[in-house]
């Protein structure tokens, strides 16, 4: 079993930047890859960005050039920077960790930027 604990969420200007952490515990998760979604109030839970175990990632089109996803295997801790901050992004984050297939979800932490 893998466990993941979100932190970082806040409240921020659109503009701003916050970075999150996925803190995990159970398991070594430098073999899984890594995924971080969000989920918008009354909107589908969408991926956001992954980085794989071997340091591959992939940002949704929405994010890219905004947000960089990186790995720290020696703290078992994935982070999500996120950087000129707009509305939209505000929603509950989530990380997960799929080898394959993403069984293993945080409990979120919350986004919320102001215009």
């Amino acid at each position: 079993q893998v466990q993941l604990v979100e932190s970082g969420g806040g409240l921020v200007q659109a503009g701003g930047s916050l970075r999150l952490s996925c803190a995990a515990s159970g398991r070594i998760i430098s073999v899984y890859t890594m995924g971080w979604f969000r989920q918008a109030p009354g909107k589908q839970r969408e991926l956001v960005s992954h980085i794989t175990s071997s340091g591959t990632t992939n940002y949704s089109d929405s994010v890219k050039g905004r947000f960089t996803i990186s790995r720290d295997n020696a703290k078992n801790t994935v982070y999500l920077q996120m950087n000129s901050l707009k509305p939209e992004d505000t929603a509950v984050y989530y990380c997960a960790a799929s080898r394959p297939g993403y069984n293993y979800w945080g409990q979120g932490t919350q986004v919320t930027v102001s215009s």
